[in-house]
């Protein structure tokens, strides 16, 4: 067992990794459950787990709902919001209940919004069954729904009380969705850590191919970056949360420009906005062509996008650009960029040229 803290004062919360935790659960939700119905909020694809789950429950005299969703990013909706927010009030979800999120990042930032609004405030657990929300989204306390305008764009700051992470649950994901999840794995070395880069460049394969002592590590690894960087600047208010949107920003455009679909996973999209993030720090100066191309290497080498076309996205560097004004960041106008001056060495540029970075994006190959 790895244990990682969040530390937020009277808000802060365990995150446990250990291969198998699913079936031991009930341990960590059987103080939270009060002698109440669990609610838990789940999606088709993970049916499975949801068995695994209610099993060891009722094994521990714990009842539980469990309330199925459809699969995929369209479930971050206004519709299907209303519709998790009315059923958990016919279960009569209280304050101090613990609604349990187990899926990916899509059940993650919708049961945590549904979380944030219900009653002005309840409170949930976070199960994260990808590993892109095992090292993302599950940590942290963004919560959020998609709308036309954008990705994202509505939602609330709301902590989880606890994070269980079982690795052994990649074992039913398919290659796409866990080298997706890496994508946001490796971005931890790009950001500040250049030791863990190369650490990701010789064992991604391991990891990969399900060797439990990668698996652990990369986990852990990431989780503890990202919760000292959540304990630090919380609301990303100081800017130093914001250098956990390394890619976002070039990668969101991919996405939109993608429609939110399955045509490119979010990971995928991180993948390739690090490289071009990357690229146009090179461009501008900052870093060396040849790091940007050793990151655009190790991108390709882990099957994953590094760029426009890779990504299979043939749009206008305008267009491209429209989608970042949609930005939660954009600020008087100006959209923040994280740029780096090297791998490891990312900081955050307030002074980008939104029409170089549409010129940048048109030189780049289709």
């Amino acid at each position: 067992m790895k244990t990682v803290t969040v530390a937020l004062g009277a808000r802060s919360y365990p995150i446990h990794i250990e291969a198998g935790l699913l079936t031991r659960a009930a341990e960590y939700l059987v103080p939270l459950a009060r002698g109440r119905t669990m609610a838990i909020v789940t999606d088709e694809n993970v049916r499975p787990h949801l068995a695994t789950l209610q099993a060891a429950l009722t094994a521990a005299g714990v009842a539980s709902e469990a309330i199925v969703l459809p699969p995929g990013e369209k479930t971050k909706s206004w519709p299907i919001l209303e519709q998790l927010c009315d059923r958990l009030l016919e279960l009569g979800v209280e304050r101090q209940d613990h609604v349990v999120a187990l899926g990916g990042g899509v059940i993650g930032d919708l049961v945590g919004f549904a979380c944030a609004i219900l009653k002005r405030g309840c409170r949930f657990v976070q199960i994260p069954t990808t590993l892109l929300a095992q090292v993302d989204s599950s940590v942290g306390g963004k919560t959020a729904i998609n709308t036309r305008a954008g990705k994202n764009l509505i939602g609330a700051f709301h902590q989880p009380a606890m994070v269980l992470i079982d690795p052994d649950v990649l074992d039913t994901l398919g290659v796409r969705e866990v080298r997706a999840g890496y994508g946001e794995v490796v971005k931890y070395g790009l950001i500040d850590d250049f030791a863990f880069f190369e650490w990701c460049e010789g064992h991604a394969g391991a990891l990969f191919a399900g060797e439990a002592e990668a698996r652990v590590h990369a986990i852990a690894h990431a989780v503890a970056a990202k919760a000292r960087i959540v304990a630090a600047d919380e609301h990303e208010t100081a800017g130093i949360r914001a250098l956990l949107n390394l890619g976002h920003t070039f990668g969101h455009a991919l996405e939109a420009e993608a429609g939110f679909s399955d045509r490119l996973l979010h990971g995928e999209g991180v993948a390739a906005g690090c490289a071009l993030a990357f690229r146009y720090s090179a461009r501008l100066g900052l870093c060396s062509g040849q790091e940007a191309m050793r990151v655009a290497a190790h991108m390709r080498a882990s099957g994953l996008p590094d760029g426009l076309a890779a990504a299979g996205i043939a749009a206008s560097g305008e267009t491209l650009v429209a989608h970042m004004r949609h930005d939660k960041k954009m600020n008087a106008g100006t959209l923040p960029f994280l740029l780096a001056r090297g791998i490891g060495q990312t900081f955050l540029d307030k002074t980008v040229d939104l029409a170089d970075v549409a010129a940048f994006l048109d030189e780049e190959p289709r």
